[in-house]
């Protein structure tokens, strides 16, 4: 793909699309590409991660059971895997494994830390829009303590 082309589909990503130019041309031109063959594992639950996986075409099973059992989801082209990686370490909460011929971008975190480092603009957007979502799921988790509450005090 040409980076033009790599920079569209990173730049479709809703916290990816908050990154000036510049900053998303970085990132794109540091993006490694792979190509995986049905039944590769991109990774397994427990890993500790690195980074994020871009699907640019194919499909990639994402499932938190290896019991054989069918996957929990099927991603395929522009969905991002592990993008709180791009941020943080922490291990892999799921296992991701090719389903066909499927290429991927993978984004390091050693990559995405030097680049908002060298674009604060980016960072500043990207850490509101994080906190965006922190606050968020913060809501919903009180939403649902409520609820326990009501149903707790039935």
């Amino acid at each position: 793909m040409a980076l033009d082309d790599d920079m569209a589909l990173l730049g479709r990503q809703p916290l990816l699309s908050l990154m000036e130019r510049d900053a998303l041309r970085l990132l794109a031109f540091a993006a490694e590409s792979r190509i995986l063959r049905a039944g590769d594992v991109v990774f397994r639950a427990g890993e500790p991660s690195d980074g994020a996986i871009l699907v640019v075409s194919g499909a990639i099973a994402i499932t938190t059971q290896e019991d054989g059992q069918p996957a929990e989801e099927i991603v395929g082209p522009g969905a991002m895997i592990g993008e709180l990686a791009l941020f943080t370490s922490l291990p892999r909460q799921v296992t991701a494994i090719a389903r066909e011929p499927t290429q991927v971008m993978r984004l390091p975190r050693s990559v995405m830390r030097r680049v908002l480092g060298e674009s604060p603009d980016s960072a500043e957007a990207i850490m509101a829009a994080i906190g965006d979502r922190l606050r968020g799921f913060v809501g919903e988790l009180k939403a649902v303590e409520h609820a326990l509450g009501a149903i707790d005090r039935k």
